[in-house]
């Protein structure tokens, strides 16, 4: 009878086994479509870049491609700092983008990102800004993977789904429309969510330092960057104090320029203008719902978090089977 029970256990332990390889390929099998799939959309998207219409603008409005901010931006900031958030073209040798550049409405340093791209003109640096991006999927990918490691593997997956392709039926634009125009204006939400990801991930892994850097750039919409806190503060809990000190310091150093005469006012004055007015475009749900996907499968810990007293599981207790 014992002899009859241990080759029972021997063959599921064997089955087990022999299933989780094949698990883990459909996973990563799963996690290339997304990506394949996102190339795609890129290609679809790329003649858009080039296009001169309205484009996503709910307004109608004629003007250059998002990236025309970031790129102008990053001009004006080592050549007329005191109008990086001037709306429009002004006479003063900097870069023609026809018809109109688009007001920019990030603090400033995310241009010290983007400053590298001046070495290139501007449709090509637009291109060279969404490969870029497109090389972070992969990344982001990993990023979440490691993040989730206490996660079922079907969970993980579909909060890819949501970082990786986001699929959101439209009459008008697709099955696609938040990469389509994510690509196709040369927007920034994939860099945003990357960088969100990483310092979660540098939490995680018990580095604080480097987490609060990487959330103070990531901090340059501070619209994601604000509803990122929670899961900033549940990644970082056991070394809070030095994560969040490092991202207020970085967040402050950044950002230090705003004390050029102009631009500050200009800064706040852009707030008040158009920033708060401003529509959460389809490529704005990237960011969005990547972070409210992972707040939702993380509710438990990020209310232990906030509740130390309160018994919660821990990030490593389990990992993925």
């Amino acid at each position: 009878m014992s002899i009859r029970c241990e080759t029972a256990s021997k063959k599921r332990w064997i089955k087990m086994n022999s299933q989780l390889p094949l698990t883990k390929i459909v996973f990563i099998a799963g996690i290339a479509v997304l990506i394949f799939l996102n190339l795609y959309i890129f290609i679809l998207a790329y003649p858009e870049t080039y296009a001169v219409n309205a484009g996503i603008n709910t307004s109608g409005t004629i003007l250059a491609k998002d990236f025309s901010a970031y790129y102008m931006g990053a001009w004006r900031l080592w050549h007329n700092p005191a109008h990086i958030y001037t709306f429009g073209a002004l006479k003063d040798g900097e870069p023609i983008i026809l018809p109109h550049p688009e007001t920019y409405k990030y603090l400033p340093s995310f241009l010290l990102i983007t400053s590298p791209l001046l070495s290139l003109n501007y449709q090509q640096a637009l291109l060279a800004f969404d490969i870029v991006q497109f090389m972070l999927l992969p990344l982001m990918a990993y990023l979440l993977y490691k993040i989730l490691d206490n996660k079922p593997l079907a969970v993980t997956f579909v909060v890819m789904v949501v970082a990786l392709l986001l699929p959101f039926p439209t009459a008008k634009w697709g099955l696609f429309p938040s990469y389509y125009w994510q690509w196709g204006e040369g927007q920034a939400k994939v860099f945003i969510t990357f960088l969100l990801l990483l310092s979660f991930y540098f939490g995680y892994r018990g580095k604080p330092y480097l987490s609060g850097i990487a959330f103070a750039f990531g901090f340059f919409d501070p619209r994601f960057g604000l509803l990122a806190i929670p899961l900033f503060v549940m990644y970082n809990r056991k070394n809070l104090k030095k994560a969040t000190a490092t991202a207020i310091s970085a967040l402050a150093l950044s950002n230090v320029m705003l004390l050029y005469p102009g631009m500050g006012s200009g800064f706040i004055g852009m707030v008040f203008s158009s920033a708060i007015n401003t529509p959460l475009y389809y490529y704005s749900l990237i960011p969005l719902f990547t972070l409210l996907s992972l707040i939702i499968v993380n509710y438990k810990e990020i209310a232990g978090a906030f509740n130390p007293k309160r018994k919660t599981t821990n990030l490593t207790d389990t990992t993925k089977q």
